[in-house]
């Protein structure tokens, strides 16, 4: 099995919706997103998926995120924007754009806090 993953970063605040805690109250963090995919062979060129594609797709969609408050932003308008919840959002943003289906998607909030979403 072959296995490769590609990591951006971006800043972005956000507010948990009925938390207990001080993350009810707006604050930010420098997340990190991280994309895995695997498969058992190679493309013709011996690539699981080319590194340059995930990076598009992983821009396009953090650019709706970076710098904003996530609460603003669809879906999270509705939904409360956990990492868990980013996980499947940027996973599924990758799925519906990308010849090959991520197999994870990794959401750090701190380098020691993370949330990840498979299917």
């Amino acid at each position: 099995m072959f296995e490769v993953a590609v990591k951006t970063e971006f800043s972005a605040a956000h507010k948990l919706v009925g938390h207990k805690g001080p993350c009810a109250e707006i604050h930010g963090h420098n997340w990190v997103v991280e994309a895995t995919f695997a498969s058992k062979k190679l493309d013709n060129i011996g690539m699981v998926i080319d590194f340059a594609d995930v990076n598009a797709e992983l821009e396009e969609a953090k650019l709706m995120l970076d710098h904003k408050l996530i609460n603003d932003v669809e879906p999270f308008t509705k939904l409360n924007p956990t990492a868990e919840h980013l996980a499947k959002w940027f996973f599924e943003k990758l799925k519906k754009s990308l010849p090959v289906s991520p197999t994870r998607v990794t959401v750090y909030e701190t380098s020691s806090s993370s949330a990840s979403y498979i299917e």
